[in-house]
């Protein structure tokens, strides 16, 4: 990142949780926990795309729209059991005795792993009377238990993680409820550098708290996502507000507060928010299809810098370096030396932009791209491609725990992309895992990101729907897998009764 070494972008979740799945069977990595034969809910948003009255005098109280939009940010709790290490404890004499039998008989309590509870919380928003929520990945990631408290009540409702988009840090939940306040979103594309902002949250687990400020800056980046395009802004929001809402002065939800960059970890004046544009694109993709599937077009990009603006003749916009063979930019004629500036009508600012754009479409969408060449303007029409790696980790199960095997395994198809970048003879087919929890006993017994599945039992794959669909029928605790690694296959038994 490029800023000083004394400061630090923090999450703003007031007790950050250990990173240990809670296991669900093998997943897609497109979110997907089974076939998908069942019919899934359509997600309906209130948006209001008007224009804000910027001519308008700033208000002497804003206590109307805190009134009318505050019952839709709610407080979120997680909760999660972390095993200690034995030999900490058997270090430490006070409390060695509490672990082992000094007489030496069979005492129970020597043989279970010993368990402590961190709990974390954070702030959601919530977009539809029935009961889904928004919050931030990081707040519900690896919890075993999630919990949501709405407004002054005491009540506290038991939350389903819907899906997690660990790529832009997006989570939906679900609560059991009906006659909720949704929350009424903005367009994040019309925000501007000055508007007025209300933040609105649960900092530090004191309580609602609401905060002034003004938007200081767009297209921040540096929290290492990999999809970035933050609002920035000088409005009070600390540890807790994660996941709660950024207000115009209308009372419409323009972000999704995340992060603020502080040397000392609490509120300088630093705080950043996912532009709500993005987020509904996630949010309805992982409610309506149960994956996030994300536009591509193919192109490595270099931002301009003062030299190269003046070789291409423009200071904004996204410079093609280079094309990915057979992608849909070669197709549509693209070349490297481009300068893309415009997405369906939209201007683009740089490269990172240019991803937040064109990943808010689905693939086989077909975009207008307009670009400089020679400095001359020119259109094309793309295609767009499925982006690798980008699908959403979700538990659609509703947290189901030890069912069928390979828990804690993500999987997604194998791509052109991916079969070009590690050589993968087009002979083959299976899945490819994308992502595995380092506590699951898989990768402990060797299962790696990158590897190709090819068979579960001796029983081939043809593609990640299938495999979801073996792991949950074979009983386990055992499975045989036969996967491709460093240009050879090679069986790999992995035994989930081993601790």
């Amino acid at each position: 990142m490029n800023i000083r070494a004394s400061f630090r972008f923090l999450l703003l979740l007031a007790a950050s949780l250990t990173v240990i799945a809670p296991g669900a069977g093998l997943r897609a990595a497109d979110g997907k926990a089974g076939s998908e034969k069942e019919k899934r809910p359509t997600l309906r948003l209130n948006v209001d795309r008007k224009p804000i009255n910027r001519d308008a005098f700033d208000r002497v109280s804003y206590a109307p729209i805190v009134k009318r939009t505050a019952a839709s940010v709610v407080y979120v709790f997680s909760t999660q059991k972390v095993k200690l290490p034995k030999d900490l404890l058997h270090n430490d004499p006070t409390l060695r005795r509490f672990f082992e039998n000094p007489e030496g008989g069979d005492d129970p309590r020597a043989k279970r792993a010993p368990e402590r509870t961190r709990q974390g919380l954070g702030s959601g928003v919530v977009v539809t009377s029935d009961g889904y929520i928004l919050t931030n990945n990081h707040v519900v990631a690896d919890a075993d238990e999630v919990r949501v408290s709405i407004g002054e009540s005491n009540k506290r409702y038991e939350a389903k993680i819907v899906g997690r988009d660990p790529q832009t840090d997006i989570a939906v939940l679900k609560i059991e409820a009906t006659g909720l306040t949704a929350a009424t979103f903005g367009d994040s594309e019309q925000v501007q550098i000055g508007d007025v902002v209300l933040a609105i949250g649960n900092p530090f687990g004191i309580g609602q708290s609401v905060s002034r400020g003004v938007v200081s800056a767009l297209s921040r980046a540096g929290l290492e996502l990999e999809i970035e395009d933050f609002i920035q802004t000088d409005a009070a929001i600390n540890m807790g507000n994660s996941g709660g809402a950024l207000l115009d002065t209308d009372g419409r939800v323009v972000g999704i507060n995340t992060a603020i960059l502080s040397s000392s970890g609490g509120f300088n004046g630093v705080g950043f928010a996912i532009p709500i544009n993005l987020v509904r694109f996630v949010a309805e993709q992982i409610v309506n299809k149960g994956r996030v599937e994300r536009g591509m077009l193919g192109v490595r990009i270099q931002d301009l810098t003062e030299e190269l603006s003046t070789e291409f003749g423009t200071e904004k916009g996204a410079l093609v370096a280079e094309l990915t063979p057979e992608s849909p930019a070669e197709k549509a004629g693209l070349r490297a030396g481009d300068v893309i500036t415009k997405v369906n009508g939209r201007e683009i600012r740089d490269g990172r932009h240019l991803t937040v754009t064109v990943s808010q479409n689905p693939p086989e969408t077909e975009v207008s791209i307009e670009y400089l060449r020679d400095g001359k303007p020119t259109t094309t029409q793309v295609k767009l491609g499925l982006r690798p790696n980008t699908a959403v980790a979700a538990d659609t199960g509703g947290g189901r725990r030890d069912e069928g095997v390979l828990n804690g395994v993500s999987v997604g198809e194998i791509t052109p992309q991916i079969r070009g970048e590690i050589n993968l003879p087009a002979r083959i087919k299976g899945v490819v895992i994308t992502a595995i929890e380092p506590d699951s006993a898989a990768a402990r017994q060797g299962l790696r990101e990158g590897d190709i599945v090819l068979e579960l039992n001796r029983r081939p794959i043809a593609n990640a729907d299938e495999a979801i669909r073996l792991s949950e029928e074979i009983e386990g605790p055992k499975v045989l897998l036969l996967i491709w690694r460093d240009g050879r296959s090679r069986f790999l038994p992995i035994d989930e009764s081993k601790k």
